[in-house]
């Protein structure tokens, strides 16, 4: 999990997005000052998304906003994918409208994370961990979010430039990925207090298979 979440909440490709968004939107047939307008929209989008997350995490659970946040960014992504690989081609500028569309659709993408992966990416891993490995865990998370956050960073535009449209199916595949794995392998944290994480582990379907049991004790007190 240490190593999952946060390669998952990189592997959404908003960090792409919302490092290159002035080149996306320039690539897509933007002027420069209407991309660097579209970049701030969406930035905005994102500081404004994680308010949704604050007022709903303890009422609807960290699975729920995770699963429906996966499925309306892949479900915009996909859209995004269409409109660029069906109306955009080489040395071709969008119409207005679909460039409109193509904005506000990112930026339902850009919604979607701002309340699920992007902040539940880093308030899960602080919820599952015992306190004995809490430390240990929350390392692991940090150290693997930056590695991730680089990589995607230095390989975006390479990417960019062979994939063009296909860029977004391959960062909607992860989402796909990522949702499934949610549905299956995250237990729900919600009220849990720390001490009694471990206890929900247990009762996991998969991970009770891992997670030892209470250990066995004699009666000179050996484990």
């Amino acid at each position: 999990m240490a190593i999952c979440m946060p390669t998952f909440q990189i592997l959404t490709g908003i960090n792409s997005i919302l490092f290159y968004a002035p080149v996306l939107f320039q690539s897509m047939g933007f002027g420069g000052n209407a991309s660097l307008y579209s970049s701030a929209v969406t930035g905005a989008v994102l500081a404004g998304s994680t308010f949704i997350s604050i007022a709903a995490v303890d009422r609807l659970g960290r699975r729920v906003l995770l699963i429906s946040g996966g499925i309306q960014m892949i479900i915009c992504q996909v859209i995004v994918a269409i409109i660029l690989g069906v109306k955009f081609g080489d040395n071709q500028e969008l119409s207005k409208g679909y460039s409109i569309l193509v904005v506000i659709v990112i930026c339902l993408f850009v919604l979607a994370f701002g309340w699920s992966w992007g902040p539940l990416g880093w308030t899960v891993p602080s919820e599952i961990f015992p306190l004995e490995i809490r430390s240990a865990g929350q390392s692991i998370t940090v150290a693997v979010n930056l590695l991730f956050t680089f990589i995607i960073a230095q390989c975006f535009l390479a990417m960019l430039c062979h994939f063009k449209f296909g860029i977004f199916l391959f960062f909607a595949s992860w989402i796909t990925v990522m949702t499934i794995f949610v549905y299956f392998f995250l237990p729900e944290t919600k009220g849990v207090p720390i001490e009694e994480i471990i206890f929900l582990w247990r009762k996991h379907w998969f991970w009770k298979k891992i997670i030892p049991e209470y250990p066995q004790v004699d009666d000179n007190h050996n484990v």
